[in-house]
């Protein structure tokens, strides 16, 4: 694909506004599905007279009434295409789909083109990509790798440029496993950000609509679109999708401690792993270790008890009626629901709880975590040889995830030395999907991977911006609120979001305050002569949220007007004259985190 049209939104987009046509690239998609000649990835494609007649009706070219105008996309196999059947890989349980999926109305809504339907792990079962009765689909960079499952072809078909984006589901990693075993993006929503109407269900308590992409940015773009709330799914709730963060210059990072990392003997893997933190690193966050033992626990329950039976639910007449019908793989996990009783659910749940109240303080105590993907890889032949256990080694990081409640975004860092993709899951509570997709795109830019296996570079493109920055209220910060420093949590816990890093005006003098815990600055105004510009950064909160960390702060300090060196002013940091006693004068060294840094050195 490499002498071809890009397919990223910006690319495309970009060559509508030229006078590329929607006709053009309907052609070259069927173009694409007959060179790169893979059986596995599509079950069902569109009919091409009929895709024409869609994209005709789109009208103009108009990227803001329809921001996904002419832009092709796939969905798997288990989400419902109008017109089109769908069987979750299993064809004795194929029905011909009436309406879409409540997720495919609103990307259809917004100018998208649904180009077929996808393969996949029969019944979203599995991360291997294999358990299927149609073909297997081809990984797209290395053909002796699994694909990675469920959503197999959803990956693949995204990977070779042959849509711009694709549908997924993910309850166990469907949505990460796939994107990092093809150099894709994968998105992994807040449960419920998406609704799941319209999707044969694995486990509904669980089950989340997820998004492949060629980068970061268009993946955001899909889930700001789809995350509507659906009075039609019980399980939908809102989480409003807001424009990229301005990430603040440390964040926390929480990392498996070192002695509770998992990769199965893969160096390779382990070494590509370490060389993602490293960038974490180089864009200035601290790592920060965490014992792991806990969120693997959490992820061994996924397959016992109460989600196991919970995924027979899902099928139970069916399966009890052509229980023969069923991939051997996936017959066999069902088949041993049957004999698990209302009290093993129970104590499933029960475990869980004990867990996530467990892990709590963990994943409190930093702004987000970073996993391998995936451990290791896993060839056709190996997966073959054991399916059960392979398939489990790949959930290692991933099974966990929907029972914490937590979302994500898989994102490409780099290549082994073998040539085979590495990749890392950024994760964070429920709600705070914009912020792994901020620092996902920093590492995708980072690694200057071209996107999937197209060969075509990352597009010059950013996440939109938030549109209720406007609205809040700027705080200017000097010391222990600074980012990474001991009470930034003071204002995370009210929602606040980093703005920008900036100078004082040169009027200002910085002090260490004598007896305070934890170690605080005071900033004092003086006269331009005898003043110096401090670094300090601004954060932004909400009305009430402002109005409530003000009545927090403690005398000596208050919060008064600061003078920034742009001619800008924001409600900041002072310090009350009284509180300088003791105090020494440390504005040499430009701000508080270099003074830090020199108590550290």
């Amino acid at each position: 694909m490499k002498d071809g049209q890009a397919f990223d939104i910006a690319s495309l987009h970009a060559a509508y506004r030229s006078g590329w046509s929607v006709a053009q690239t309907i052609e070259t998609v069927f173009g694409r599905i007959a060179a790169v000649d893979d059986p596995g990835i599509f079950l069902h494609l569109a009919d091409r007279s009929e895709l024409l007649d869609e994209a005709a009706a789109l009208g103009a070219f108009d990227p803001v009434a329809k921001p996904l105008w002419g832009i092709p996309f796939a969905v798997k196999d288990n989400i419902d295409v109008a017109g089109m059947p769908t069987t979750a890989a299993c064809p004795d349980f194929a029905y011909p789909a009436q309406r879409d999926a409540t997720v495919v109305r609103l990307l259809r809504a917004a100018g998208a083109l649904v180009i077929g339907k996808t393969n996949l792990d029969q019944f979203a079962t599995g991360l291997v990509g294999v358990r299927t009765p149609y073909p297997v689909p081809r990984n797209a960079l290395d053909p002796d790798l699994v694909p990675g499952g469920s959503s197999s072809g959803s990956a693949v078909a995204t990977a070779h440029g042959i849509v711009s984006f694709a549908l997924g589901t993910d309850t166990a990693g469907s949505g990460r496993i796939p994107a990092g075993l093809n150099n894709i993006v994968g998105l992994k929503p807040s449960i419920g950000a998406l609704s799941t109407t319209g999707v044969v269900p694995a486990c509904r308590t669980l089950d989340c609509v997820s998004i492949f992409a060629l980068a970061v940015a268009d993946a955001y773009r899909v889930f700001e679109i789809a995350a509507r709330p659906d009075v039609s799914d019980p399980y939908s709730r809102v989480i409003a999708p807001r424009g990229a963060l301005s990430l603040p210059p440390v964040l926390k990072v929480g990392v498996p401690a070192t002695a509770d990392r998992r990769f199965f003997g893969d160096a390779l893997m382990e070494s590509a792993y370490d060389a993602a933190l490293q960038m974490l690193r180089s864009l200035g966050h601290q790592i920060v270790e965490l014992p792991f033992a806990d969120f693997y626990a959490t992820a061994t329950l996924l397959y016992e008890g109460a989600w196991v039976a919970e995924r027979y639910a899902a099928v139970k007449d069916f399966f009890n009626a052509n229980e023969p019908s069923f991939h051997p793989v996936t017959r066999k996990i069902y088949g041993g629901a049957k004999a698990l009783s209302a009290a093993d659910a129970f104590e499933g749940f029960y475990a869980l709880q004990a867990l996530k109240r467990k892990v709590a303080p963990l994943i409190a105590s930093v702004d987000m975590i970073c996993v391998p993907t995936a451990p290791t890889h896993f060839t056709r032949m190996e997966v073959e040889a054991e399916p059960i256990r392979e398939n489990a080694r790949l959930g290692t990081y991933t099974n966990f995830v929907n029972l914490l409640d937590m979302c994500g975004m898989a994102v490409p860092t780099g290549l082994r030395s073998d040539g085979r993709p590495a990749s890392v899951t950024l994760l964070a509570p429920a709600g705070k999907d914009p912020l792994t997709a901020s620092l996902a795109a920093e590492l995708h830019r980072l690694s200057a991977l071209p996107l999937g296996a197209t060969g075509w570079p990352q597009p010059a493109n950013y996440l939109p911006a938030d549109a209720d920055e406007g609205q809040m209220i700027e705080l200017v910060v000097v010391g222990a609120h600074l980012s990474g420093m001991p009470l930034n949590d003071q204002l995370r816990d009210l929602g606040a979001r980093f703005s920008r890093r900036a100078l004082t005006a040169k009027r200002y003098r910085l002090y260490a305050l004598s007896g305070t815990e934890p170690a605080k600055p005071g900033l004092v105004r003086c006269q331009e002569s005898e003043g110096a510009s401090i670094e300090v950064e601004v954060w932004k909160l909400g009305a009430e949220a402002f109005g409530l960390f003000v009545a927090a702060v403690p005398s000596p300090l208050a919060i008064g007007t600061v003078q920034l060196a742009d001619g800008t002013a924001c409600k900041g940091f002072l310090v009350e004259p009284a509180g300088l006693a003791g105090a020494a004068d440390i504005s040499r060294y430009g701000g508080w985190r270099a003074y830090i840094a020199s108590l550290a050195a």
